[in-house]
């Protein structure tokens, strides 16, 4: 029996007169309007807001964000008295992108302002003691911290005590006890029903930025260029594409191909991304410029991306763009690698991953700053929650996580915070570092939670499905009206089609490696023929001659000729 991806399929199946009620309001194929009835649009008026995504009314973020006010008054006082500023930002894509647009804001609104991150290295993640200290050292008057703060108690009690004004922007979750800032905005503070409650770090900042502009009277000639930080950072740090996220990014996205950010410009070049008049999507973000921008703050200098994201300088510009280029390319080589030997310590060893339906593995010398793509890839492999680690010297272990749908990597390390140093993150994500005499307690902790949470029928990678498909409804015309309803993505996923019994007349190893399958496929005797490509699964090759497969319909674009082509994301024996 040949060897297949190891996944579970959840095939939607909602009432077929509400897809008949959408499809006919808003004129859509009924396997669209299926997907729409998938994310709970169910009435035409949802419907038409979905399709245009800027007819959203917003409520005002100064009546959701209690201490919105007080920042911005705080904020709008300190630059009319030019009073020093600094903002503590974070090395991910959200932490750099809102970083930028905070220093591009308050550098526009007359401000005297610096910023400081602290290394992956060295530091780990959050504002700490040590940047306080030199904060005040320096003269700073009012910290502003962006995409991190709200689990730092003590770095933020220390600024206090020094006499320093905080306002944190966060949007992780929430601590037991909240640091004694002076203001906090975080959208976890407001209700689940927000539209504001998805937001990244780099939403958090925009709204601080464009509502301190606002007061201050001088928001003319700034709103486009932070609303591309803003599209970079949201999509990069794969927030929920819902609510005021999904109205934003339309605009967002329009405005990228021409782009008035120097860095911007030179990034999407180096990235080889052909825009034209057409707006980017998010795919573009993120798999093309996100990687790009992380990369740096994972193996890199996070002052490259500063820089490049707010320079006026179009050598400095070209030659920080550069810098991604090459440094992600260092980090695809780097995660190739430690996969490889992870996916070798699992097997060898063997770790009891199934047993403990949790996978933690540790090697002492791995590098941290790229554990957690490794760990998301585990987990697409895999299908359990993956913690993955590497020593820091001194008895220290630092790793990251990657969750399940069922598995809250947040809540996890929580049932664990009296073993660890220090931890962070969010239901699908989080780092965490502890001794390395806690580890087998650690490990057991995280079994015991994972049993707790997970049945057995879980362990296996999810693919979620919106609608069955025969070849001749995947046409150029349903494509389009996929394109018309950008933008997809985390929370509101791209549609993913099934077809059952699909032949498989050709099938190659494709890429460098030889990594990924090129197929030929047909639904039936003399039916349409189409190719798929399935990335990432050349060591399955040869496939089945015949399976059920899950895929999502793209446009290859060769040399100007246009073909459509199945993303296959499943299969299963028929």
């Amino acid at each position: 029996m040949p060897s297949l991806p190891c996944q579970r399929w959840k095939i939607a199946a909602p009432p077929a007169d509400a897809v008949q009620a959408i499809s006919q309001a808003t004129g859509l194929a009924p396997l669209l309007a299926q997907v729409l009835v998938n994310r709970g649009i169910t009435h035409p008026a949802q419907a038409a807001v979905f399709r245009d995504p800027e007819a959203l009314a917003l409520p005002n973020p100064l009546t959701e964000f209690p201490d919105l006010e007080k920042s911005v008054e705080l904020l709008s006082q300190a630059i009319q008295e030019k009073l020093p500023v600094a903002i503590c930002g974070d090395y991910d894509a959200d932490g750099m992108t809102s970083t930028a647009l905070l220093l591009r804001a308050l550098r526009f609104l007359g401000g005297q302002v610096d910023y400081a991150i602290p290394s992956r290295m060295t530091d780990g993640y959050g504002i700490n003691e040590r940047i306080v200290r030199e904060f005040a050292e320096a003269g700073i008057k009012l910290i502003l911290t962006v995409d991190n703060g709200i689990s730092a108690y003590g770095a933020i009690a220390l600024a206090v005590e020094l006499g320093l004004t905080v306002i944190i922007t966060d949007h992780h979750d929430l601590p037991e006890i909240l640091p004694p800032a002076q203001a906090i905005l975080n959208p976890k503070l407001l209700p689940a029903t927000s539209l504001y409650h998805g937001l990244a770090g780099v939403g958090v900042a925009y709204i601080l930025a464009v509502t301190t502009a606002q007061r201050l009277g001088q928001l003319t000639g700034l709103t486009s260029q932070l609303l591309e930080l803003y599209t970079l950072g949201t999509i990069a740090d794969l927030a929920p594409l819902v609510g005021v996220n999904r109205r934003w990014l339309k605009r967002g996205l329009r405005l990228l191909p021409q782009s008035q950010i120097l860095g911007v410009q030179a990034l999407i070049k180096v990235a080889n991304i052909q825009v034209g008049q057409k707006s980017l999507q998010p795919d573009d973000i993120g798999f093309q410029l996100g990687p790009r921008i992380n990369a740096v703050g994972r193996i890199g200098n996070p002052q490259w991306v500063i820089e490049l994201l707010t320079t006026t300088n179009p050598d400095l510009a070209q030659e920080q763009a550069q810098r991604c280029e090459e440094t992600n390319r260092q980090r695809q080589t780097l995660c190739e690698t430690i996969e490889q030997e992870a996916i070798k310590l699992i097997e060898s060893t063997p770790l009891l991953w199934q047993e403990d339906r949790v996978l933690l593995v540790v090697h002492p010398h791995w590098h941290h700053g790229v554990i957690g793509i490794v760990a998301s890839r585990l987990v697409e492999r895999y299908g359990v929650p993956v913690f993955i680690a590497t020593e820091e010297g001194e008895g220290q272990i630092r790793g990251s996580a990657r969750g399940t749908e069922e598995f809250h990597i947040y809540e996890a390390l929580d049932r664990c915070k009296d073993l660890l140093g220090k931890f962070g993150g969010h239901r699908a994500a989080g780092g965490f570092s502890l001794a390395a005499a806690n580890l087998e307690a650690f490990q057991q902790r995280l079994r015991t939670f994972a049993h707790e949470h997970l049945q057995p029928e879980q362990l296996r990678p999810l693919v979620k499905i919106d609608a069955e498909a025969r070849f001749a409804d995947l046409t150029f015309e349903l494509r389009q009206q996929i394109d018309q309803l950008q933008p997809w993505g985390i929370g509101n996923e791209f549609p993913v089609f099934w077809t059952p019994q699909v032949r498989l007349l050709e099938q190659r190893r494709v890429g460098k490696e030889q990594k990924h399958l090129q197929l030929t496929l047909t639904d039936g005797p003399g039916q349409i023929k189409l190719k798929g490509i399935a990335w990432r699964w050349g060591e399955y090759a040869p496939l089945p001659a015949c399976l059920d497969l899950a895929y999502k319909l793209q446009v290859n674009d060769y040399r100007g000729e246009k073909t459509l082509q199945l993303e296959i994301v499943g299969c299963r024996l028929p």
